[in-house]
């Protein structure tokens, strides 16, 4: 969906593991690392798309994360010209994201890149929080920065409530 603007809405997926580390996927037979994301359809919800994508580019189901949160508002990023599509209509010039933060609940071993009709990925690691900055596209270093930012103290939040937790049990 492209909005009147000319941005194309989209989510973005930070995937956490048991370390804190997130989910760095490499783009189907490129040198180019991103996060999961992707189009949201008419009539879907972000969340909703969230899911798709999720199970769509890396396998897994909504079962087998926990959701931490996700951006308050959408995140827009340009693409360079030589990227636009000029002959297509609606003219897409760019994205606006949602990003969520999501905790694997699962094995690292449930993953998949071959569930959707067209692969995202053909590799992947995981790698420390803000290593990502550092390696993605220039066009969309700023929208991660921003959604990295906005959502790492959920991390820590989670982080201190299981502290919290384990401080109860132990009186």
């Amino acid at each position: 969906m492209i909005d009147s603007d000319g941005f194309r809405e989209n989510v973005g997926i930070i995937l956490v593991n048991s370390a804190d580390r997130v989910f760095w996927g490499r783009r189907i037979g490129q040198n180019a690392w991103q996060f999961p994301q992707g189009g949201i359809n008419v009539g879907e919800a972000p969340e909703e798309a969230m899911f798709r994508e999720l199970h769509e580019e890396i396998g897994l189901r909504q079962e087998d994360v926990q959701v931490l949160g996700c951006t308050t508002g959408w995140l827009r990023y340009r693409l360079p010209k030589h990227f636009i599509r000029y002959h297509s209509r609606p003219l897409c010039i760019g994205q606006k994201q949602k990003w969520f933060m999501l905790r694997l609940l699962t094995d690292e071993d449930s993953l998949c890149f071959t569930y959707g009709d067209k692969p995202e990925f053909d590799g992947a690691r995981w790698v420390r929080y803000w290593q990502p900055l550092r390696e993605v596209i220039f066009f969309k270093r700023q929208v991660y920065r921003r959604a990295m930012q906005e959502l790492f103290p959920l991390l820590e939040t989670e982080k201190v409530a299981f502290a919290d937790s384990l401080r109860e049990i132990a009186e």
